[in-house]
């Protein structure tokens, strides 16, 4: 009876190797290869860039008192909701799915891969904020030339205050993300980051106590107020405090996410 004999020198199969670079680049490919990642960023870019064309032909004059960079960025608004919803669908969208078992059956440690959606997507948002940003005032100012809103990206604070607007949506965005995380629903989700990030502030402002104001100024979308402007904003914090006051926020809800994860069945 003859037996199959193998070379010596025959290598074993490698075994498998999980790596930080593996899961990024897994992440990486699971968010641009959907539909809904594309559409809402272009939506986003777009609803900024037409908004500040729109400030740009028809100013007059009338709102001379408004910070340039404000002024001309005032679609982050609705551009800041397009991507708190994409970074809900970065976490809570898998779950939805089911995907979310394939993910963490490939990463059984479970954290890195929270980690990953939240370092890529942040690093996209902000990206894409910011070369908007930069678009939307170069494209505007064609308009406000000669006017006294005219600014140019070499004046003091204008660079600065476009950078610190797109930190400021991506950090809230990030907030939306944990939140998913937090939830594992699409619709809970953003019903709890329109209802906590956007509509709570505003409800307890009414409240008639002065250390009421001063704690409020400390919730994201307050902190985030103070950003985005060449000049300070009165009755917000400081910028540079806004900026670690909406890190600690977004570190917070993903350490509390990331603490759920490990306990919790999928």
């Amino acid at each position: 009876m003859s037996t199959l004999q193998h070379p010596a020198n025959a290598a074993a199969p490698a075994p498998y190797r999980l790596t930080t670079k593996g899961v990024l680049r897994s992440e990486w490919h699971k968010l641009w290869t959907l539909r809904s990642t594309w559409i809402t960023l272009l939506t986003a870019a777009a609803l900024v860039l037409a908004v500040g064309i729109t400030m740009g032909v028809t100013y007059d004059g009338d709102d001379a008192e408004i910070d340039t960079v404000v002024f001309t960025l005032f679609g982050t608004q609705l551009s800041q909701i397009c991507l708190a919803v994409l970074g809900i669908l970065v976490t809570a969208g898998e779950y939805s799915t089911g995907m979310i078992r394939a993910s963490l059956t490939a990463v059984p440690h479970r954290l890195p891969v929270l980690w990953s959606k939240a370092g890529i997507f942040t690093a996209i948002a902000f990206t894409v904020c910011l070369v908007t940003n930069v678009v939307t005032f170069l494209t505007a100012q064609i308009w406000l030339s000669g006017s006294d809103k005219e600014l140019s990206l070499t004046d003091d604070g204008v660079l600065g205050a476009l950078a610190t607007s797109a930190a400021a949506i991506t950090l809230l965005s990030l907030i939306a993300l944990g939140l998913g995380a937090l939830l594992r629903s699409v619709p809970g989700a953003i019903g709890a980051f329109v209802g906590s990030v956007l509509i709570l502030p505003e409800v307890l402002a009414m409240l008639p106590f002065g250390a009421v104001d001063t704690a409020i100024r400390y919730f994201p979308a307050q902190a985030a107020s103070s950003l985005g402007s060449v000049t300070r904003v009165e009755n917000t914090i400081a910028p540079g405090t806004a900026l670690f006051t909406l890190a600690l926020w977004a570190a917070a809800i993903i350490a509390a996410a990331s603490a759920l994860l490990k306990r919790r069945d999928v």
